[in-house]
């Protein structure tokens, strides 16, 4: 999983592609893949322990790799989540299904399909922003991500940004709101 201390960097990325999604009339949550050449056993660049990798000079940056927002409404598609397209989108650019070496960021807590893929993919971690009392699949309603009967569990940081996350939704879902209104008295 990517150090802490980028993780402040790369939430701001995901939630640039939110506001993309609010601008887009869609639920505002975005998400980035980022890859570390030296978590991915595939990659000649792996290290494969904490410390030589701390020491290692000419290793390369993690890097972001794709990010997607939300598009269900923009697609006419249930799967079109931020995370879950930013994941395809990853894979695509690896060339292959596997995501070792892969953190998802993402600005709302996954819900169980989005956690389900993550657990799938083999991703090396997720941070995430807001969290999903009534849908979160990583900690909130569910755990998938430490789910000992899955045969892959990965580290879950929530709460990167969450101030900045939560107000973008709310704000999202206030406007929504006060729009219906107004063509409903209309």
């Amino acid at each position: 999983m990517i150090r802490a201390s980028d993780d402040e960097r790369f939430m701001r990325l995901a939630l640039r592609e939110a506001r993309l999604a609010a601008q887009e009339g869609e639920v505002p949550v975005g998400a980035v893949v980022v890859y570390d050449a030296t978590r991915d056993p595939a990659s000649s660049l792996y290290i494969d322990s904490e410390r030589s990798r701390m020491e290692r000079e000419d290793a390369p940056a993690p890097r972001v790799i794709s990010s997607a927002h939300n598009r269900r409404e923009l697609d006419e598609d249930p799967a079109a989540h931020a995370e879950f397209l930013a994941m395809e989108l990853a894979s695509c650019e690896l060339g292959h299904w596997r995501l070792s070496g892969c953190t998802v960021y993402v600005t709302l807590e996954p819900c169980l399909m989005c956690a389900g893929l993550m657990v799938n993919a083999r991703v090396d971690g997720c941070v995430y922003g807001a969290s999903d009392p009534k849908g979160g699949a990583v900690g909130s309603l569910f755990d998938v991500s430490a789910d000992e009967r899955l045969d892959h569990n990965f580290p879950v940081r929530a709460g990167v940004l969450e101030e900045e996350c939560s107000h973008l939704l709310k704000d999202f879902f206030r406007d929504r709101r006060r729009g219906h209104r107004r063509h409903a008295s209309a």
